[in-house]
């Protein structure tokens, strides 16, 4: 989709797709509840400790590594082989996203380009900057046609103009942008869900939706299945106005899906089992 129309708030404008205030609505109502769940007032520390974990654990899942909660809660080492790195990367990006929130209006890019970089855990070239033309993409999971790097280039910098103007668009349409662009884009040589979805709870984190980052988006991403997100990611691909309403519909329901898991992470620790 491009970032760039006519309108001086174009984010803003995609609120007015067909479905996407009902989206927002119903996410805010299950946002609002989990916050006036009891234990959020004695106890929400433990509640966004366990939302990381389950979170990261969503995401590596979308990125190939799916594995049980308990193992990732377990397990110490993650550069053993290719799904154990992708986990590690996932865990290192929640744990990161958090200390990138007041750079973020600031500097976009500059947030990606570091998260890029947690991701990665190299110090290869190629880390920590948009790619160039010539080098490849190693995001095996997504196979839409790969924009060449001019174009990457030129659609980062209008996501990141806009989200320095700053936008009166609700916090999931733009978290859902950022994420659908970032995954269509694949601005990086590896990595690219992972940055994708880190982003993602940068948003929703920091528009203040979910200031204590207890409503895992990636846990429903995961959750309705990698078949369910790449169709949702097709829609939005293709800039159609009900494509891209139903990839901001699917984002939410990702996070109502999110809010479900803790709020059973909740109702856990009230009857002291967590």
């Amino acid at each position: 989709m491009s970032t760039t129309g006519a309108t001086a708030d174009p984010l803003a404008a995609l609120g007015a797709l067909p479905g996407v205030a009902e989206s927002v609505e119903s996410v805010r109502k299950a946002v609002d509840r989990v916050y006036g769940h009891r234990v959020m007032r004695r106890r929400s520390n433990a509640v966004t400790s366990e939302a990381a974990l389950r979170g990261a654990r969503g995401s590596a899942a979308l990125s190939g590594a799916d594995w049980a909660l308990e193992e990732v809660r377990r397990r110490s080492d993650f550069g053993a082989d290719d799904e154990a790195r992708v986990v590690g990367a996932a865990l290192r990006l929640t744990a990161e996203a958090g200390q990138l929130l007041s750079i973020w209006r600031q500097s976009p890019l500059r947030v990606l380009a570091r998260l890029h970089l947690v991701a990665a855990a190299t110090d290869d070239a190629e880390v920590g900057r948009p790619r160039q033309a010539g080098e490849r993409v190693d995001e095996p999971l997504v196979e839409l046609p790969l924009p060449d790097a001019g174009e990457v280039a030129g659609r980062l910098e209008g996501l990141s103009r806009l989200i320095i103007a700053g936008t009166e668009a609700p916090a999931l349409v733009t978290s859902a942008v950022v994420h659908g662009e970032l995954l269509a884009l694949r601005p990086f040589t590896t990595g690219n869900g992972l940055v994708a979805r880190a982003a993602e709870r940068i948003v929703l984190v920091g528009s203040g939706l979910d200031p204590k980052a207890i409503c895992p988006a990636e846990v429903g991403h995961a959750e309705l299945g990698r078949a369910s997100y790449l169709a949702a990611l097709d829609g939005y691909v293709s800039g159609t106005p009900e494509g891209v309403a139903a990839w901001i519909a699917h984002c939410g329901r990702a996070v109502e899906l999110g809010v479900r898991e803790s709020t059973a992470v909740c109702e856990a620790l009230q009857r002291g089992a967590a």
